[in-house]
């Protein structure tokens, strides 16, 4: 289902567009597409004085604020290089702009952004970012259970592989909410908030 509606107090939430991760192999857009699709959105909620939420990860140098547990994938006890957790140039020095950062995999678990939103009377987001099956997907999911309307900026997101981006576009998303590329959010917003 194609992007159908903006409520007017729709406010972007841009996922894990920071130093360490925009810069990986990501399919099947590249992080330099996904970050100037993600601005571009940014820009235009910010001209019609919507709210725009810059979630980046991030861990204290000893781990110790990690997420426990024991999985498949590994990863734990790895260190990161100093900076991995800035926001990109491209979507700072907007001092209206929240920022969140968030110790799991998404935004609202752990963070103070469900008060934000409902603080400034929030009732829909839109989300872009890095990745879709994890991120992003992570995000929606709990964005859907909090009781808000969800769109998702399918172009102005990626994963690791092409198929974990489809698979979270096409099985999970319109589970969730409904989807649409940049210019799709684009053309409604400035139909609905003129």
């Amino acid at each position: 289902m194609a992007v159908t509606a903006l409520d007017p107090r729709t406010a972007l939430v841009v996922i894990d567009l920071q130093a360490g991760i925009v810069g990986a192999p990501t399919q099947p857009y590249s992080g330099a597409e996904v970050v100037a699709r993600s601005a571009e959105l940014a820009d235009a909620f910010r001209a019609r004085d919507l709210p725009v939420v810059l979630v980046r990860v991030s861990f204290a140098a000893d781990g110790a604020d990690a997420v426990p547990g024991r999985t498949e994938a590994g990863g734990a006890g790895r260190s990161l290089p100093e900076g991995w957790d800035v926001v990109v140039d491209e979507l700072t020095g907007h001092p209206g702009d929240i920022t969140v950062t968030k110790r799991n995999w998404g935004a609202f678990h752990g963070t103070g952004l469900d008060v934000q939103l409902r603080r400034r009377g929030v009732t829909q987001i839109a989300l872009c970012g890095i990745a879709t099956s994890i991120g992003v997907e992570s995000t929606a999911r709990a964005a859907h259970e909090h009781g808000y309307h969800v769109t998702l900026a399918t172009d102005a997101m990626s994963d690791m592989s092409a198929e974990a981006h489809h698979g979270s576009v096409e099985r999970i998303f319109p589970r969730l909410g409904e989807t649409g590329t940049t210019q799709e959010i684009l053309e409604l917003l400035a139909k609905t908030h003129c």
